[in-house]
């Protein structure tokens, strides 16, 4: 199974473009996105080319494969769910891969584990487990220092990364954690 990590587009046409252009040469099994979908929020400055409007139909496109999954970021709000076609106002979803490991996928806002501004609140998960969140724009793929067998995974942010580059996640299970998981820089031509 090979799961599309993304996070923080933040309305930003011109690299909601660039990770649409990523998905097709991917072509992953799942797409997860983990939340702050539209909105750049009041502590981010504008993303390059913020267009909201253009950002909807990008991502609609990807809930009619049904193979999205999406969970609510600090920046979504019930006006984010009636434009978009797929459920994303969870404060988390957990993902099973065929290996019978749990992947829990949330923004990092309410549930965490303490890397990087993301709140210290990881949820009681079995030993073998990934926590998967955006919120921080930082990339991250580690174990939970907090939290034995458990592996913190953030793909950092497609349009606002606050640690140089424009990135988006890999995961591809059958592999211990550590090389299941990847990071994607997105260039900018």
């Amino acid at each position: 199974m090979k799961i599309l990590i993304a996070s923080d587009i933040h309305g930003s046409a011109f690299w909601a473009e660039r990770l649409m252009t990523a998905i097709e040469t991917e072509q992953p099994d799942r797409i997860v996105l983990l939340g702050d979908l539209l909105y750049h929020g009041p502590r981010n400055d504008l993303p390059r080319d913020y267009a909201p409007k253009r950002v909807i139909p990008l991502l609609n496109s990807l809930a009619e494969k049904g193979n999205l999954v999406a969970v609510r970021g600090n920046c979504e709000a019930e006006v984010d769910q009636m434009v978009l076609g797929f459920p994303c106002m969870a404060d988390y979803v957990e993902l099973v891969d065929e290996d019978s490991r749990a992947l829990f996928c949330t923004h990092g806002h309410v549930h965490g584990a303490g890397f990087h501004n993301s709140v210290n609140n990881l949820p009681a998960l079995p030993e073998g487990s990934a926590l998967l969140y955006g919120h921080t724009h930082v990339k991250v793929s580690e174990p939970c220092p907090d939290a034995p067998g458990v592996w913190a995974f953030n793909p950092g942010s497609v349009s606002i990364p606050k640690d140089g580059t424009h990135s988006y996640g890999i995961y591809e299970s059958g592999k211990p954690f550590d090389q299941a998981f990847r990071h994607v820089i997105l260039e900018e031509a």
